[in-house]
C-alpha cells in the first residue's frame, strides 16, 4: 500500500475523485451547509474553513458571498496545495492561507474573530481531548451569534447499527466504482484511523463549550452535519 500524504484515505492529488466513491451526497452536503449559511449568516464578514482540504467548500461558496473573506487551513501541507490550485483565481483580498494546522492547534493563529466556521469531514481523526480542544477553539474564534458548521462520519448507537451501517456503506462503496480490496480496507479503519462519536455526544460536546442554538441539520448512511451558534437562542 502507497504511503498516504494527509489522515483520509486517499492522497491529495486523488483525494477529489476517491471521496465521491467514499462519502455518500458529497456535494449534497456541501450544498446544505451553503444554503443553511446563506440562511443564517448572508452578510458574512469573514469566513473560516478548517480541514479544507482541496479547497471545495470555499470553490463553492465562494460565489454566493461577494463580499465575505475566506480564510482556510488544514494540517497537511499537500491538501493545502491542492487547494492553492483549485483557488488560484481568487483575488488575495478575499482569501488568507494559513500554514499547515489542525484545528485542535489554532489558537493564535487567526488575530481577530469570524462570522463562520466550517469543518466539513475535517475532525473525525482527532481524539476525544483534541476533538474538545479543536470544537472550543472554534467557539472561542468566533463573533457573538457566529456559526459554526460540521459534519462528520458518526457512530451508530448500537452494535446492530454500526453493522448495518457498515454495510449500507460497502454497498455504496462497490457501486461507485471501488474495488472490493479498497472497500475492505476503508471498513477495517473504523475506530481505528478515525474516531467517529454518536450524534448525541456531538451535539452534547457543542453545549458543554458553550454553544447557545445547537442542532443537527443532516444524517445519510454514516454522515451527519450539525451546526451551533454562540449567541442566546432567538425566543420563539
Amino acid at each position: 500500500m502507497k504511503e498516504l500524504n494527509n489522515t483520509t484515505p486517499h492522497n491529495a492529488e486523488e483525494y477529489d475523485v476517491n471521496v465521491r466513491k467514499t462519502i455518500p451526497y458529497y456535494e449534497t452536503i456541501h450544498q446544505e451547509a451553503i444554503d443553511l449559511i446563506k440562511t443564517v449568516k448572508p452578510d458574512a464578514r469573514v469566513w473560516l474553513d478548517t480541514g479544507c482540504g482541496t479547497g471545495y467548500m470555499v470553490e463553492q461558496a465562494y460565489p454566493h458571498f461577494p463580499h465575505t473573506h475566506f480564510i482556510i487551513c488544514d494540517p497537511a501541507p499537500k491538501m493545502l496545495e491542492e487547494a492553492k490550485r483549485r483557488l488560484a483565481n481568487i483575488p488575495s483580498d478575499r482569501l488568507s492561507i494559513l500554514e499547515p494546522v489542525g484545528t485542535q492547534e489554532l489558537e493564535n493563529k487567526i488575530k481577530n474573530k469570524v462570522d463562520v466556521i466550517t469543518a466539513i469531514q475535517a475532525h473525525l481523526y482527532l481524539l476525544r481531548d483534541e476533538r474538545k480542544k479543536a470544537t472550543e477553539n472554534c467557539f472561542n474564534l468566533l463573533n457573538k451569534s457566529g456559526i459554526y458548521v460540521t459534519t462528520e462520519n458518526i457512530h451508530p448507537l448500537s452494535a446492530r447499527g454500526v453493522e448495518i451501517g457498515l454495510a449500507r456503506w460497502t454497498n455504496f462503496q462497490l457501486q461507485a466504482g471501488r474495488s472490493k480490496y479498497e472497500v475492505e480496507e476503508h471498513t477495517r479503519r473504523f475506530n481505528k484511523k478515525y474516531f467517529p462519536i454518536t450524534v448525541e455526544e456531538h451535539l452534547q460536546l457543542l453545549r458543554n463549550v458553550g454553544f447557545k442554538t445547537v442542532e443537527f441539520f443532516w444524517y445519510a448512511h454514516m454522515q451527519a452535519g450539525f451546526y451551533a451558534i454562540t449567541g442566546n437562542e432567538a425566543q420563539p
